[in-house]
C-alpha cells in the first residue's frame, strides 16, 4: 500500500522556507497536530499517519524502523529540501530511528515524551493493562481525561481508539516499551530538541540526559506544567516552542537546569 496516499500536506504560503513534518503519538493520528498546522501557516506542513493509525488503520504495524523508512520516502517525496521535524511520544521514537538511518534528510529536530530507557515495573504493566480493555468506548473517554483533552477532542479520540486493531498496538507497545537508542544517531548533524512535561512519568523525565547524549548538537529541557500530549493540553506555548527552535532558538518557558543528570 502506497505511504504517501496517507500524508496530509499543508502548502502554507512560501513566506518561510523548507518543511516541518509532524509525526503523531500512539492511540492518535495524524489530526492531532491540527493545531500546529493552523499555527504555521507560512510554512509547508506535512502530517502523515503512522502504519496502523488514522486512515492506515487497515495496515499492519511492522516496527519502528519500517514506519521511519516510511517517512524517509514521504520527506524525499514531498519535502522541499531537509525538514524541521517534530515527534510527540510513538512520533518522537520513529523520529530518533529517522535521524540514526537518515540523517541528512533533517535539518532539525523537537522530539517530546521519549522513554528511551524502556518502560516496565507498575508504569509498563498499567499499560500493558488498557489492551483489555481496548474495544470500549468508556476506556477512551478515560484515556482522553488523563490526558488532559478538551472535551471538545474527546469524540474524535474515541472513534479514532476503536477503529485501531489492538494487535497493531501491542506489537508497537512492546517495541516502544523495549525501549533503547539506534545506533547510529550520533552521525546526525542538525540541532535536536529533547523535552518532557514536568508532570510526565519519571521514566520519560530521566531519559532526557541520554537522548540528549547521543546527538553532538542537542539541548534538553523540562516543560514546566506539563503532561504527555501538551501539544493540545498547552497549544499556544507547544507552537512557540516549534517555532522558536525551527527559527534558530530556545523557548524561553523551557527549564534547561531541570533535564540536567543529577
Amino acid at each position: 500500500m502506497n505511504t504517501l496516499q496517507f500524508s496530509v500536506l499543508h502548502p502554507g504560503s512560501g513566506a518561510s522556507p523548507g518543511s516541518v513534518v509532524f509525526l503523531h503519538g500512539g492511540n492518535v493520528a495524524n489530526w492531532m497536530w491540527h493545531p500546529q498546522v493552523e499555527a504555521l501557516p507560512d510554512y509547508r506542513v506535512i502530517t502523515p499517519d503512522l502504519p496502523g493509525f488514522g486512515a492506515r488503520t487497515a495496515e499492519r504495524w511492522i516496527s519502528l524502523e519500517d514506519a521511519a523508512e516510511g517517512v524517509a520516502t514521504l520527506i524525499r517525496a514531498e519535502a522541499h529540501g531537509p525538514v524541521h521535524l517534530v515527534g510527540l511520544s510513538l512520533g518522537g521514537v520513529v523520529a530518533l530511528r529517522l535521524l540514526a538511518r537518515h540523517p541528512q534528510l533533517v535539518a532539525s529536530t523537537i522530539v517530546s515524551g521519549v522513554p528511551a530507557f524502556g518502560v516496565d515495573g507498575v508504569a509498563g504493566a498499567l499499560a500493558r493493562l488498557q489492551l483489555r480493555w481496548w474495544d470500549y468506548a468508556w476506556f477512551w473517554q478515560l484515556q482522553a481525561r488523563a490526558f488532559k483533552l478538551p472535551s471538545d477532542s474527546y469524540g474524535v479520540f474515541v472513534e479514532h481508539g476503536l477503529a485501531m486493531d489492538s494487535t497493531n498496538a501491542r506489537l508497537m507497545m512492546t517495541q516502544v516499551f523495549a525501549g533503547g537508542l539506534p545506533s547510529g544517531l550520533g552521525e546526525y548533524p542538525g540541532r535536536l530538541l529533547v523535552l518532557a512535561g514536568s508532570k510526565e512519568p519519571r521514566a520519560v523525565r530521566d531519559a532526557l540526559p541520554a537522548v540528549a547524549e547521543a546527538v553532538p548538537n542537542s539541548v534538553a529541557a523540562i516543560v514546566p506544567g506539563m503532561h504527555h500530549v501538551w501539544n493540545i493540553e498547552d497549544t499556544a506555548l507547544f507552537n512557540e516552542v516549534v517555532r522558536h527552535w525551527i527559527t534558530g532558538s530556545v523557548h524561553p518557558r523551557l527549564d534547561v537546569s531541570r533535564a540536567r543528570p543529577d
